[in-house]
């Protein structure tokens, strides 16, 4: 793989070090045939990342803005510079397919920049989405899929665990919407009141992905604290429920009005967690079920997951290899599980129809993924202890993979390859 790209868009050879980075603190591991090197340090909070044209890496340092670096023949970063100064920066980034654009966004704002990826430069910034809403889960996250470049995806999450509010689409919440780049008017279109949409019901979906046939996936971190209330008992179902979610969205240029199932309807990942219930990992659940909201009504109404990750492993990107024989998942871990999970980056197999790809192992699974590289003391994983990967990006030949690590001790960026 990579073989003929890589002649055009070389960035240098694997490296197995580089010199002046500080050794990783972290205690990781990789599944055979590949290795992990860290090759940046010292960031605050490094979000996304997203490799240009050219092959330089941009990387949201959240709080601080977007850092632009460069490669030397080493393979190691060589020159790095603030891009962009600006500290409302939080999570999202893209680049046109052309590499004349960058785009990047705040809690309530994506601007549009003239970008150089020769001189690393931007000039001329345009607001193309104004008032989103200002608080709640933070990371409005940014894909323009390849096929249609002058369109723009854009995920805004809940403000709550459980917001009520955004089963009405009308709420401008939890959901996913489309702008067009090009006929954006004066001061931005508004995200309430424009856009079209790419489905709702979706509590947090910060990963983004795109296929080969320029349909957008999410990923979703799904609810915390989930209980299953029957005959006036409470059970608590919350370690192994609900899975994390991969949903399908569609073309960005279709209109998508389905509901994804939240704040009512969530996915079973461990059905021995419910009394009186047949359920199977998969199933769609409520946590009070009433004569209105069951899980019936659930399984009637709401679109269910093409893929489950285990409950608070907290995805936040992904990526499709080269052949989308399998989409490479960041899972930044939990916090709300006892015994911790995620702390790591997996890849899900894929698998080819008439009618497109899905997941060879259906929503019916809740492990049909490999590990790529890991933290080794899962068990014992912390915030400051453990890779906490954010931001996924190819390189430019899809021979390594650029994984940014918001660790609370340091921020850091490792390649990722299979050696």
């Amino acid at each position: 793989m990579g073989a003929l790209l890589g002649a055009v868009y070389a960035q240098g050879p694997l490296p197995n070090s580089c010199h002046g980075v500080s050794p990783s603190i972290l205690s990781l591991s990789t599944t055979p045939g590949w290795k992990a090197v860290k090759i940046a340090g010292n960031y605050t909070r490094p979000r996304g990342v997203k490799v240009d044209t050219k092959g330089n890496l941009l990387v949201v340092d959240w709080g601080r803005g977007v850092i632009a670096n460069t490669f030397g023949s080493d393979g190691c970063i060589a020159s790095s510079k603030v891009l962009i100064d600006n500290t409302d920066l939080n999570h999202g980034i893209e680049v046109t397919p052309t590499g004349k654009f960058l785009l990047v966004s705040s809690m309530t704002t994506i601007w549009r920049y003239d970008y150089d990826p020769v001189t690393l430069t931007v000039s001329n910034p345009k607001v193309v989405v104004k008032d989103m809403f200002d608080g709640g889960y933070p990371s409005r996250t940014l894909l323009i899929p390849p096929a249609t470049p002058d369109l723009v995806a854009v995920q805004l999450g809940s403000a709550t665990n459980i917001e009520l509010d955004t089963y009405d689409m009308s709420s401008g919440r939890a959901m996913v919407k489309v702008f067009n780049l090009e006929t954006a008017p004066t001061g931005g279109w508004d995200w309430l009141t424009q856009g079209m949409q790419l489905g709702y019901g979706l509590r947090n979906d910060v990963g983004l992905v795109v296929d080969g046939n320029n349909n957008v996936w999410s990923l979703e971190n799904s609810a915390d604290d989930l209980v299953r209330e029957v005959d006036g008992k409470k059970f608590d179902v919350h370690t192994n429920n609900p899975t994390e979610e991969l949903n399908f969205l569609g073309s960005p240029q279709v209109t998508n009005n389905k509901w994804y199932g939240y704040p009512y309807c969530f996915t079973v990942g461990d059905p021995k967690a419910f009394p009186y219930t047949n359920f199977t990992v998969g199933d769609q659940f409520v946590q009070a079920p009433n004569a209105t909201m069951n899980d019936t009504t659930c399984a009637l109404r709401s679109e269910p997951p093409r893929f489950n990750i285990p409950a608070h492993s907290a995805p936040i990107d992904g990526k499709f290899d080269a052949e989308f024989d399998y989409m490479y998942v960041s899972l930044h871990g939990s916090w709300n599980r006892s015994p911790p999970t995620g702390y790591k980056v997996i890849r899900v197999p894929f698998s080819k129809s008439l009618q497109g790809i899905y997941p060879t192992a259906g929503n019916e699974s809740i492990d049909g993924f490999e590990d790529v590289l890991w933290s080794n003391n899962v068990s014992e994983c912390s915030s400051r202890t453990c890779l906490r990967p954010s931001g996924i990006s190819w390189d430019r030949a899809y021979s390594r993979i650029y994984v940014a690590s918001d660790n609370d001790a340091e921020g850091e960026v490792y390649v990722l390859y299979e050696a």
